[in-house]
């Protein structure tokens, strides 16, 4: 049994890795879809920007809350801006939205081509000369590598706007002594690391997502299937390039 389970994910990975080549092989070549891609775009951003502020706008909150107990007893409640900044701006906002769109996009570019794939649609669209893969899988993998680090970078400055609001439940701070304490503890190597590793989780999401869909067998059930793989997969995912990026960093620093 151990050695069944074993042979199909290795088999699956090898899978994913063939996909993940068709994919370079055939995204960078004409002819481009612009329109599906930006109607991609469009789908993925407007879809999962409004759960997504409203998770930073959380996150910036709690955060805040739970930190200003533990600082004030050390005598260090000023630094709250400073720290809070840089906890939500390299670590817990990439983190935690990119969980959230594994959710939302995922399940849902799993779901959407698990169905095509099941009623046939994706044969129908080779049938008519259309090439089924750059249409439905580039598109919406170049969409979310787009997509993904904007509302990472909108769930950072709405958490940090939430944190504003944290620190003067307790205490009044203006928001230009709060901006200016923010501004000066965040550095280029707060950020940067935080974008880029946005791309590689977009990029993930839209990738496994496709993956599921295309693979998609017996169904309807089928389909449920792959929409919950898609998730638990990406965030999976995720997780790992945010393991492997903290230790590049780490790296880099002591460099």
């Amino acid at each position: 049994m151990n050695s069944s389970v074993l042979d199909d994910f290795l088999s699956e990975i090898g899978e994913l890795y063939r996909f993940m080549l068709r994919f370079f092989r055939e995204g960078f070549k004409p002819r481009y879809e612009f329109a599906e891609f930006f109607r991609q775009c469009f789908n993925i951003g407007n879809k999962t920007l409004p759960l997504v502020a409203i998770t930073g706008l959380i996150m910036g909150l709690v955060i805040t809350i739970q930190s200003q107990p533990s600082l004030q007893a050390f005598g260090a409640e000023s630094w709250l801006p400073s720290v809070v900044a840089v906890s939500l701006v390299r670590e817990i906002v990439p983190v935690i939205t990119a969980l959230i769109c594994a959710g939302k996009i995922g399940s849902s570019i799993g779901a959407e081509l698990g169905s095509m794939k099941v009623t046939e649609q994706i044969d129908a669209m080779e049938v008519s000369g259309t090439n089924p893969f750059k249409y439905l899988v580039v598109t919406r993998v170049f969409a979310a590598i787009l997509m993904i680090p904007l509302l990472i970078v909108l769930s950072d400055t709405i958490a940090l706007y939430g944190a504003f609001l944290g620190v003067n439940m307790k205490q009044v701070v203006s928001f230009h002594l709060f901006s200016n304490q923010v501004f000066e503890s965040l550095s280029f190597g707060d950020v940067l690391p935080s974008i880029i590793k946005a791309f590689f989780f977009g990029f993930a999401i839209g990738i496994i997502g496709c993956f599921k869909g295309f693979s998609t067998t017996n169904g309807t059930q089928g389909v449920g299937r792959a929409a919950n793989s898609s998730v638990v997969t990406s965030i999976f995912v995720v997780f790992i390039i945010d393991l492997m990026a903290a230790q590049i960093a780490d790296i880099l620093s002591i460099l």
